[in-house]
Formats: structure tokens, C-alpha cells, sequence
């Protein structure tokens, strides 16, 4: 079996069509196809199923990608730590981090990373948490950065800035005014959040259902600069952590301080537990650490 053949039949159906297969391995569509048939000859078995929109895995084909991704785990691995002897003058990160918690943390890290081991790549990917949990758990990603809480069983993590959110009004709104309001009193304003694979989503909605009410959410986004500007232009009230108010502007957005119980925005970097680091990930974590762990406060 070769391991060209098992890469690029993961590859399909992770992008879940053979020409974006092709495109993520400098492939042609024939040879993506010629491979994966290849492939399912030599198991006797079919691994995708086909339809006019996108490739599935068949049974068997859910079975063998689950292998696949730890064989190529496991290479990679290898490749990485021949790198590491060569005081990692090759190889790749792949990082995940939802849009907020990259802009307010890692552009300093990444440089520093980058000028220390400038022939490592980085690949870095915007998701939610929610999304950066899964794709670590299926080796997609090396680390993730996101707002806890995670699986502790599943992963180790490395908790860098606690902050809690902070209602963002329009300077309009009525109570846009005062130093702090309970959630409650917000009840009857439209609500902007983030969309569901976002932890502030579900912790959100969360706070509201304890405090006995449902929010009338008008509006959701993957970006908090746009979620600020909807606030700007009074669509309704937005979540923020305090991190982040303290960047607005005053006269198109004000923040106001939440009574009560806070609604957290712990952030941390995660890794899976059952996995031997390469070295670029190893160098990542042992960075962020110094960096944002030891030699910064906390967030708030």
C-alpha cells in the first residue's frame, strides 16, 4: 500500500471532492481519481460514495481514513523530528485560532517564531472554538487556541488570559450610559453574537437562559470586527471581553460592565494528550508559555 495513495484519498474526503483534492496536492483530478481507485482495488473494497454536490466515505472508507490520518500522523511526526535534529530548519505548524483571540495574541508570537525558525512553515486557520476542538482531535491542526472549556480528558492546555465579556452598545441605546447593568436588562434589545461554532455563542445564550429570559438574536458573524460594526450602526448589542472593548471607539461603540455572575473568556492553547509532539509544536508551546504565560498578566 502506498502512502501516496492513502494521502490522497484523505485528502478527498476531507475536502470532500477530488478537485480540491487535486488543488491541495498538486494534483490532476485523473491522478486524484487514478490513486483513490488504485487504492480501493487493492482493498476490494469502495471507500467513497459520489453524488452531484460532494464525495462521502463509505463505511469502509470511515474506517480506513481513521487509520490513514494516524499512519500520516505518524510520518509526519518522523519527518518533523529529523527536522528537530536539524534544529527544526524544516518543517510545519499548523495552528487554529478563532479571529479574536488572533488578532489580540498572536501576531508578536508568530513573529518571534518566525525570525527563530524561519524554515518552519506556519499554516494558520480562523475557526471557532468549537471547530479548532475538532480539527485538533482529528490531527488537522498541531494546536489550537480558543476559549475554554475544553475536554481535559482529550486534550492538555495551556490557559494564557482570563477576561470576561462586556455588553457593547450603541452610544444611542438607552443604557449605553451607565458603568454596569444586569443581562436582564437587555432583554427586549436585539442581540448580535457570533455564530454557534463560537464558544461565546453558547456562553451567551447560556447567561440569558439562567437570568430567565431568551434572546432575540438578529444577527451572527465570525468576525468581531464586524460584529462592532453592526453594533456601530445599531442592528442591537453585542458580547465582548474586555480585551477587546478597550480597543473601540467611544463614540461609535461604548462598553458597559455586566452585574452579576461574569460571563468568562478564558483562553487557552490546546494539544492532544495521546500524541508525541514534533518539535516545531514543542518550540510553539514552549514560546507561548514564556511569552504570554510567564511573562505577561492576565488579561481583564
Amino acid at each position: 500500500m502506498e502512502i501516496q495513495g492513502l494521502r490522497t484519498f484523505v485528502e478527498v474526503a476531507r475536502r470532500e471532492g477530488f478537485t480540491r483534492a487535486g488543488q491541495a496536492l498538486h494534483l490532476t483530478q485523473p491522478a486524484v481519481s487514478k490513486a483513490v481507485k488504485a487504492l480501493e482495488e487493492e482493498l476490494g473494497a469502495p471507500l467513497l460514495e459520489r453524488d452531484r454536490r460532494r464525495v462521502r466515505p463509505t463505511d469502509a472508507g470511515r474506517m480506513v481514513l481513521e487509520r490513514a490520518q494516524g499512519v500520516l500522523d505518524a510520518l509526519r511526526a518522523i519527518e518533523e523530528e529529523v527536522a528537530g535534529v536539524a534544529k527544526l530548519r524544516r518543517g510545519r505548524l499548523r495552528i487554529g485560532v478563532p479571529p479574536m483571540v488572533g488578532v489580540t495574541f498572536l501576531p508578536p508570537l508568530l513573529a518571534e517564531f518566525h525570525r527563530a525558525h524561519p524554515g518552519i512553515v506556519l499554516e494558520l486557520r480562523e475557526e471557532g472554538s468549537r471547530r479548532i476542538e475538532a480539527l485538533v482531535q482529528e490531527r488537522e491542526l498541531d494546536v489550537g487556541g480558543l476559549v475554554l472549556p475544553t475536554d481535559e480528558r482529550t486534550f492538555d492546555a495551556l490557559p494564557f488570559a482570563r477576561d470576561e465579556l462586556r455588553a457593547a452598545l450603541h452610544p444611542a441605546h438607552p443604557l449605553a450610559g451607565r458603568r454596569t447593568l444586569p443581562l436582564e436588562a437587555l432583554r427586549d434589545t436585539p442581540f448580535v453574537l457570533y455564530r454557534p461554532e463560537f464558544a461565546l455563542h453558547g456562553h451567551v445564550l447560556d447567561a440569558c437562559r439562567r437570568r430567565g429570559f431568551e434572546p432575540r438574536v438578529v444577527c451572527e458573524s465570525s468576525h468581531w470586527d464586524f460584529i462592532v460594526g453592526l453594533v456601530a450602526a445599531g442592528i442591537g448589542a453585542a458580547f465582548l471581553p474586555g480585551t477587546i472593548c478597550r480597543q473601540l471607539d467611544r463614540r461609535r461603540v461604548r462598553a458597559v460592565a455586566l452585574e452579576g455572575p461574569p460571563i468568562p473568556w478564558d483562553v487557552a492553547l490546546i494539544w492532544r494528550r495521546d500524541r508525541h509532539l514534533p518539535p516545531a509544536t514543542r518550540a510553539w508551546i514552549e514560546l507561548a508559555r514564556r511569552r504570554l504565560v510567564e511573562g505577561r498578566p492576565a488579561a481583564r
